[in-house]
């Protein structure tokens, strides 16, 4: 016997098996066949199945847009499990099969799994069940299958039984149309994960939306108008954009040492704009962008946020090509269409890493705007902001802006921390003077210089450098300027 002859020797035998010794007799009133049989009103196994996938994330957005397309006038439905151990990998046809067949699949319980809607609550969603559904003289089966880890399961899965294909698709179609209309994403602030399963997205997070004016940031003069103008600015005013011909879509990099007030600035663009969806992306995860421009596309307006992008500027292991990670993100953006109300907000430390790349992708990113260590001005509004409700004397404070020359805001918000924190361990009922001075000592002093490098403190040596060749008076001016000429040569069109 030859090896085809042996294989058909196997399935025949394997056949006979099934048929007379594993057969299995269920309740009659347990069996699968025999319930979608009864709601069809005829053998399933004769009707056309036509599938759908979604991504995992999605898995909400699916389970709503089944109740509310079964839950309109003239559609209800009925929703019952299955149990058999091999229903996980399965297709809804070798199902149908093995129950009527073999007697394999008998009715069961729904499986549920919650998934967040929202950054304080869950839904609990149908992640394995048979929606015996009835639309005036039709009836269907849809069998609603989400994300599973123990099947390697990434995505979720719709099947549809109905007496025809132009039936199936005028549900799925029915589907996608409320998914976009009461999607959960939009207007909302979230952030995805990987996988922790397989390539692709795992789980994913809501956030609050930030509640931040412009008294909450600090800036030198005009830099947080021209960023406001380029992401808010463009949003409030796009019809009138749209009606003179100019795109909607921009992308604008936020640069500077760590600490500054990159992310700071980015939450607050976010608290000016409560309409958007947000997606935010940081580092490797990054590598998602597809879906959040899939998401901004379909849910704008939008906002995407890629954070420490100079972290996958050089990264070669998430694309097909041999190209950095950050070219497909470039890529994605330029694939959006000039129309789309989609404003990409980029933050780096290392503008050094990040141009080349841009450069060689030139017109994605409209506006680069660098963030810059704070002045003395800068720092006295920035101990001010933090320090607001402290009481210290105007002397104090001046004394901790001379001495603090070179630092962050991160630095400025740390400094208050511990100087409440002194006091607080003093058991005094107010903030003094000493306290904060104890407390700016222990700051810069040598055991705390890695501390200080974690809040974006450049180390004293290039401080000092930078400060003999740029008065500080003048150093935000000379960073505006070049911010401005990057804006010019780099990322205009």
């Amino acid at each position: 016997m030859d090896s085809t002859e042996i294989a058909e020797f196997g399935r025949l035998f394997r056949d006979f098996l099934d048929q007379v010794v594993h057969r299995e007799h269920p309740d009659p009133d347990r069996s699968l066949d025999l319930r979608l049989r009864d709601h069809l009103g005829q053998p399933p196994e004769r009707l056309p199945i036509v599938k759908a996938n979604y991504p995992s994330y999605e898995h909400a957005n699916v389970h709503l847009a089944l109740e509310r397309w079964f839950g309109s006038d003239g559609r209800r439905h009925e929703l019952i499990g299955v149990s058999a151990e091999s229903r996980g990998v399965d297709s809804l046809s070798e199902m149908l099969e093995a129950a009527h067949r073999y007697g394999r699949y008998v009715i069961g319980a729904v499986d549920y799994a919650y998934v967040p809607v929202s950054t304080d609550e869950e839904l609990a969603c149908v992640s394995f069940g048979l929606y015996l559904g009835t639309d005036g003289d039709e009836r269907c089966v849809v069998l609603l299958r989400g994300p599973h880890e123990d099947y390697g399961r990434n995505g979720v899965e719709l099947e549809v039984l109905a007496p025809s294909r132009d039936a199936a698709k005028r549900l799925l179609v029915g589907v996608d149309r409320l998914i976009h209309e009461h999607n959960i994403f939009r207007g909302k602030v979230l952030s995805f994960q990987g996988s922790d399963f397989e390539d692709g997205i795992g789980p994913f997070r809501f956030h609050p939306r930030p509640v931040l004016s412009p008294a909450d940031i600090v800036l030198p003069e005009g830099l947080l108008e021209r960023v406001e103008r380029q992401v808010v600015g463009v949003a409030r005013r796009r019809e009138r954009l749209r009606s003179q011909g100019q795109h909607l879509r921009r992308g604008l990099l936020l640069y500077g040492p760590p600490g500054t007030g990159k992310t700071h600035s980015v939450r607050y663009l976010l608290s000016q704009l409560p309409e958007f969806t947000v997606v935010v992306l940081a580092g490797m995860s990054i590598q998602r962008v597809s879906a959040a421009c899939s998401l901004a596309r379909h849910l704008q307006p939008a906002l995407v946020v890629l954070e420490d992008c100079d972290l996958i500027a050089e990264s070669r292991d998430y694309t097909d090509g041999g190209q950095p990670l950050l070219f497909q993100v470039l890529n994605e953006m330029d694939g959006l269409g000039d129309d789309v109300d989609v404003a990409f907000l980029l933050t780096t430390n290392r503008a050094d890493i990040l141009e080349p790349a841009l450069a060689q992708r030139p017109g994605r990113v409209d506006m680069a705007v660098e963030i810059p260590l704070p002045d003395a001005a800068g720092r006295r509004r920035l101990l001010e902001l933090y320090g607001g409700g402290l009481g210290l004397s105007d002397a104090a404070l001046s004394e901790a802006v001379t001495r603090s020359a070179g630092t962050t805001a991160s630095f400025a918000k740390e400094l208050m921390r511990r100087t409440t924190l002194f006091a607080a361990e003093r058991e005094a009922d107010a903030v003094e003077t000493a306290d904060m001075e104890a407390a700016l000592s222990e700051l810069l002093s040598d055991q705390d210089a890695l501390t200080r490098r974690l809040l974006g403190v450049p180390d004293p040596e290039a401080a000092a450098g930078r400060a003999q060749t740029v008065p500080e008076d003048d150093a935000d001016a000379d960073a505006d300027d070049d911010a401005d000429e990057l804006d010019d040569d780099r990322f205009l069109d």
